[in-house]
């Protein structure tokens, strides 16, 4: 049997979704037995500095601890990163272009899966970091093919998402985020949304398919999906995440 990848987790983002995230990548791996199972090297940094801070209000840039971060884990060996943080994927080019390995796309990997589907839906709503928001991370992907991604209003992103999310890296409970997450979620099939996109990796904590009347797409599961074909892949082939250069 050939050598599977390495993967290599750049977590603590928070480290709750890097819990979530290694627990699917283990449903998602074609595993028998603890042999059949991934090398995984997890480095869960929580000072990475706040990435809404950093795009919203000029807070520190987390480049630099991303940068220390990934570098760790490929000297340790990792053949290519994943993030269980999709605001980080601001930071994603600059990222990739300091170190040698790649890393998959979190955004870009939903969107391939998404737009796969022959009943991919017109219109989606997202629940999301306001700084995700702002940087229109969703869109880019998804709006070329003709999905439009629908926001929540600034009323329900202030006072539903932004404090279900922080609530959750808060360790304040989730039954109070969970009912302000869903809340959000139904304002957004209300505002048309056919499919909700869970685009904090805190959401799919406090919110589940069964609790909304449309369906929920899970980047972090979708994510763990593509780094269990990345690292099971015995040719050269490059996934949506390799560094173009």
């Amino acid at each position: 049997m050939y050598e599977t990848k390495v993967v290599g987790v750049l977590g603590g983002m928070g480290p709750a979704a890097t819990v979530d995230f290694y627990q699917k990548l283990i449903d998602a791996t074609p595993a028998k037995a603890d042999q059949d199972h991934l090398k995984v090297l997890i480095f869960s940094n929580p000072h990475v500095p706040d990435r809404t801070a950093a795009i919203l209000t000029g807070g520190p840039s987390p480049l630099p601890v991303l940068i220390t971060s990934a570098e760790v884990l490929a000297r340790a060996g990792a053949d290519f990163l994943v993030i269980p943080c999709v605001t980080a994927h601001h930071f994603h080019a600059a990222l990739q272009q300091a170190i040698s390995i790649p890393i998959l796309h979190i955004v870009e990997e939903t969107a391939l899966e998404v737009l796969a589907s022959d009943r991919a839906p017109g219109r989606i709503g997202l629940l999301a970091t306001s700084g995700t928001l702002r940087t229109h991370l969703f869109e880019n992907c998804f709006e070329p093919k003709g999905v439009t991604i629908v926001q929540p209003e600034a009323g329900i992103q202030e006072a539903c998402v932004m404090p279900a999310i922080y609530g959750v890296k808060h360790g304040e409970g989730l039954q109070e985020p969970r009912r302000l997450v869903r809340q959000a979620a139904l304002h957004l099939q209300d505002r048309g949304a056919e499919a909700i996109i869970a685009g904090c990796t805190e959401v799919p904590l406090i919110l589940a398919a069964n609790q909304i009347p449309i369906p929920l797409i899970d980047p972090t599961t979708i994510l763990a999906r593509a780094a269990v074909r990345r690292a099971l892949a015995d040719d050269t082939a490059t996934s949506s995440g390799q560094a173009s250069s």
